[in-house]
């Protein structure tokens, strides 16, 4: 009898915080690389936020929280989904975890039976498909592509929903495309939900706060309320108040879908920690100026990056509408060789050499579920951007 579960087989490590670690491991034995692969905010936390923690612990904020929140956060979060989203939810259909990815995976643990499936458009976060393996269900990949701004179509939407379909997946802004759905482009995708009721719809809206230019951002149970019962809608913290480290994601839903999150969470982890959910009160109905301003030094690093990329030899990239990731496609680079001879035959041998070459950490695309790609995190300084775009030009440059 083998020791190990058997679902570990059927789940790969993060190619993320695999690239990030092998950067920092360079980096220690003295090696000169730029590291753009971690997806966090190189801003620090906002100084109001970090004092409502403060004062939380001088007031003697630290004994356990109830498992679901305490009750100002899940008040603020009800305000914020009704004042952003014009979405109305008492607090009590609210639930906070330790980050979004908690969120994510007592959801999936609350619903999912094996052959139970999810559909999940590709390029994807890498974190769905393990989740939803590893809680006993099968994901059910629909394609997107660089000529439709990698957005899943109604067509192709259509086409993936079977009997068993549970759930649909959602991000937007994308992580890691960048790419954001329109108020129109989500109109279609729920024209096709509302034709298939079995079909519930979990909205990761992570990177909300980080959309550029005219972009306005929606969310699917705002713009089609006939899904309202059928959606759970989660965000978080962690990218708009630079608060990765914190902890902190929440999520509002149908009374019945939080209260088996909530069970679970209560065997799981408990409630997330005291601390950062006053820090994180404070965060949603403090000033927002922090975000603006962030948002606007965002969009022009990713100005910047896609200009760049876009002189490099071979690269094609996209400019995304929010999140701080690119995408580029690495295609035309497939079967050329470096100066030392290895012949670049798919993304991840691309970020290979790169690396090697160059010393430019990226993750390579497939690790997303789509190539000849690589992803690109431009939450670092203008400075180093620039650097990196330089070598990565210079490294297509030498290929032949």
């Amino acid at each position: 009898m083998a020791f190990l579960a058997d679902a570990l087989s059927r789940v790969k490590p993060s190619a993320t915080i695999a690239v990030t670690q092998k950067a920092r491991d360079l980096k220690n034995a003295g090696r000169d690389v730029i590291g753009l692969g971690a997806g966090e905010p190189d801003f620090d936390t906002p100084d109001n936020v970090k004092n409502a923690a403060i004062e939380a612990i001088r007031r003697g904020e630290t004994k356990y929280p109830p498992v679901s929140g305490i009750v100002p956060l899940r008040q603020a979060i009800a305000a914020k989904f009704k004042r952003e989203n014009n979405l109305d939810y008492k607090p009590e259909q609210t639930i906070v975890g330790t980050g979004g990815k908690q969120i994510l995976f007592n959801a999936f643990m609350a619903t999912l039976n094996p052959g139970d499936e999810v559909i999940i458009p590709r390029p994807y976060w890498v974190s769905y498909p393990e989740m939803v393996a590893i809680c006993g269900g099968t994901s059910v990949f629909a394609d997107t592509g660089i000529e439709n701004g990698f957005k899943l179509t109604a067509q192709a939407l259509e086409k993936a929903i079977t009997p068993k379909t549970k759930w649909l997946l959602m991000n937007s802004p994308s992580n890691p495309s960048g790419a954001a759905y329109t108020e129109a482009e989500l109109r279609a995708l729920a024209d096709v939900l509302l034709k298939h009721p079995h079909v519930w719809t979990l909205t990761d809206d992570m990177y909300e706060h980080l959309t550029y230019g005219d972009f306005v951002f929606k969310t699917i149970a705002e713009v089609e309320p006939k899904l309202y019962e059928r959606t759970l809608t989660m965000n978080g913290v962690s990218k708009a108040y630079a608060m990765t480290g914190w902890r902190i994601g929440y999520a509002a839903g149908p009374l019945p879908l939080i209260k088996a999150m909530d069970m679970i969470q209560g065997q799981q982890t408990s409630g997330a920690c005291t601390i950062a959910q006053w820090a994180s009160v404070e965060a949603l109905n403090g000033p927002q100026d922090f975000v603006r301003k962030n948002k606007a030094i965002f969009q022009a690093r990713r100005d910047l990056v896609v200009s760049m990329l876009n002189q490099a030899r071979g690269i094609t990239c996209p400019s995304p509408e929010g999140a701080f990731y690119v995408y580029p496609s690495c295609a035309a680079l497939i079967g050329k060789k470096t100066a030392q001879g290895k012949v670049i035959d798919n993304d991840e041998t691309f970020a290979a050499e790169l690396l090697e070459a160059e010393g430019v950490a990226v993750v390579f695309g497939t690790a997303f579920g789509l190539g000849p790609n690589f992803r690109i995190s431009y939450a670092t300084s203008e400075a180093l951007l620039e650097e990196a775009c330089t070598r990565i030009q210079r490294f297509t440059a030498s290929l032949t």
